[in-house]
């Protein structure tokens, strides 16, 4: 709705000025691929980081993009919603494919996210034995995973999907309540370790796979039951995965997320190649809903105290709605089916 909604003609004029500036319209490209730091933004453009931030201030000042802190970096992204973005969106699909400017800005972008995907796949792979004992920036793993337990209930489920399964751990603690499992990495060092896992735990009904959490080698609407445990800091685009996620959902089928609450521990970024540091409610409540997906259930566990150096570990519970949909539908369809 909020895009059929008309401009006046102050409004109107006042988005054309902040969007008919090159660099402002690049800005604008860019921030409809994805999340991005000034850092990342002079480092695509080649500009100074005073002259990005003037333009960035004068793009929100229209209501065109959003900034959001996390610790010493503020990140931008082009809105979601709205008329204004609506008809950003439309003056960039209007660009020619082929523009030298444009096309630049895009190689440089891809070269940027690749080169963080790497740092992180390295990272993995060094430390694919020790994950496990990385997860206890938090509180207790057991606490965390009685409280996953309790959340997503004991009863039984067709099919589980572990994304960026890891260890394995989440198929060995739902080994109970599933018929068939898989997990899913990006890691073979990681993917080995899983398989000695389960192979230990003689769980001989779960797989694991190599694939990428944004484009999985799966059928879509195949599974009751999606994970994502500990992953999505690692990510410079959460959002598609969850996204990607969602599609993997029968209709009526749960998501469950498990990260870190917002904290400021900036050394998780160098040390740990944390893209992100940690999730707020509002957040991932757009997220999901953007996936059509309903948030049902939150659960914050904080460390005891507020131990120094510990952080909050927060659960999301989430639906896909299209069973519910279905259901309303019923009398209507079958009125309609009558010829009344």
């Amino acid at each position: 709705m909020a895009d059929r909604e008309t401009l006046g003609l102050d409004a109107l004029v006042d988005v054309l000025k902040a969007a008919g500036e090159p660099t402002r319209l690049r800005l604008l490209a860019l921030l409809s691929a994805g999340d991005l730091t000034v850092t990342d933004l002079t480092e695509i453009l080649g500009q100074s980081q005073p002259r990005i931030s003037r333009h960035l201030k004068l793009l929100a000042e229209v209501a065109l993009i959003d900034r959001y802190q996390e610790g010493a970096w503020a990140y931008f992204r082009l809105r979601q919603e709205g008329r204004r973005v609506a008809l950003i969106r439309e003056l960039l699909a209007s660009a020619a494919a082929d523009d030298a400017i444009l096309a630049r800005d895009a190689i440089r972008l891809a070269t940027l996210k690749r080169t963080r995907a790497e740092k992180a796949q390295a990272y993995f792979s060094r430390n694919a034995a020790e994950w496990d004992k990385l997860r206890r920036l938090h509180i207790a793993e057991g606490d965390v995973e009685a409280a996953l337990k309790a959340m997503v209930g004991d009863e039984p489920v067709d099919s589980l999907l572990d994304l960026g399964t890891g260890t394995g751990r989440i198929l060995q603690l739902f080994e109970g309540i599933y018929r068939r499992g898989i997990g899913v990495d990006a890691s073979r060092d990681m993917l080995a370790v899983a398989r000695s896992n389960l192979d230990r735990a003689g769980i001989t009904k779960a797989s694991i796979r190599h694939g990428d959490i944004f484009n999985l080698p799966l059928d879509g609407q195949s599974f009751d039951l999606v994970t994502i445990h500990q992953v999505l800091h690692y990510l410079e685009e959460p959002e598609a995965a969850i996204a990607e996620a969602a599609r993997m959902l029968v209709p009526g089928g749960r998501l469950v997320i498990i990260d870190f609450a917002p904290h400021g521990l900036e050394h998780l970024r160098d040390d740990h190649a944390h893209a992100r540091l940690g999730f707020s409610h509002q957040t991932m409540s757009e997220w999901l809903q953007k996936a059509d997906l309903s948030l049902e259930k939150t659960t914050d566990l904080a460390p005891e105290g507020g131990q120094e150096g510990k952080l909050t570990v927060t659960i999301w519970l989430a639906r896909d709605q299209r069973a519910a949909k279905t259901v309303a539908d019923l009398p209507r369809q079958r009125l309609h089916a009558g010829g009344v």
